[in-house]
């Protein structure tokens, strides 16, 4: 027990410091994924059939295909075109498309549960449609969907584990540099992935105090 706890000091500095890596890189994916999702959703139900074509084989793409071969495709296609995209920068990019696609459905809802009758009132006083989805549509919408949105947050978070394939030294890679180095595999990923549950954890909690806010305010 006394040499388990050695080790696990040894073991805990460079598994905050994946775990950060993790929880950054997420949190910057889900963002953008969220701009992707709600750009989606706006070309989805416009009124060009291009845009809506777009929309569809879009979602159909990032829903359809695995993130590691969609991680694979950003990290590696830049460089066959001569453009040189740091290993993080393509992570976030790949987890923020990826969560776009999803993110979109899940908004929809949201968007579908807003009355008709806030947006006539809207038209009425000439207000235009990005201003109606930015200060009318978008703060309701976080709301009614908060719920799955944490949800997304967390699956997110899972499967940025993909990204230590491109060196980052995320949880996944740090506890993989971690083995190599103890030959202790299985005392390793059971401490990463208490690592993993703890954010997954965390965030839960902190999604279901902010809905509660939300709806003590409404």
């Amino acid at each position: 027990m006394n040499d388990f706890s050695t080790r696990l000091a040894l073991y805990l500095p460079a598994l905050f410091s994946g775990a950060l890596t993790t929880l950054w890189l997420c949190a910057a994916g889900m963002l953008l994924g969220f701009a992707v999702g709600v750009l989606l959703y706006a070309l989805g139900n416009s009124r060009q059939p291009g845009a809506v074509a777009f929309a569809r084989v879009y979602v159909s793409f990032f829903r359809g295909t695995p993130m590691l071969a969609q991680l694979l495709l950003l990290f590696y296609l830049p460089s066959a075109l001569g453009l040189d995209v740091p290993p993080l920068v393509a992570a976030a990019l790949a987890l923020a498309l990826n969560t776009g696609a999803y993110q979109s459905q899940i908004l929809r809802s949201g968007f579908a549960a807003i009355p008709p009758g806030q947006l006539e009132a809207a038209a009425v006083f000439s207000i235009g449609r990005w201003p109606t989805l930015l200060h009318i549509q978008l703060p309701q919408v976080l709301r009614l969907t908060l719920p799955a949105l944490v949800s997304e947050l967390i699956d997110v978070i899972k499967v940025s584990a993909v990204v230590s394939v491109i060196s980052i030294t995320d949880l996944t890679r740090v506890s993989q540099q971690l083995v190599a180095q103890t030959y202790r595999p299985l005392e390793v990923y059971l401490v990463s992935a208490v690592f993993y549950l703890a954010l997954t954890s965390l965030l839960s909690v902190l999604g279901r105090l902010l809905e509660r806010r939300w709806q003590e305010r409404g």
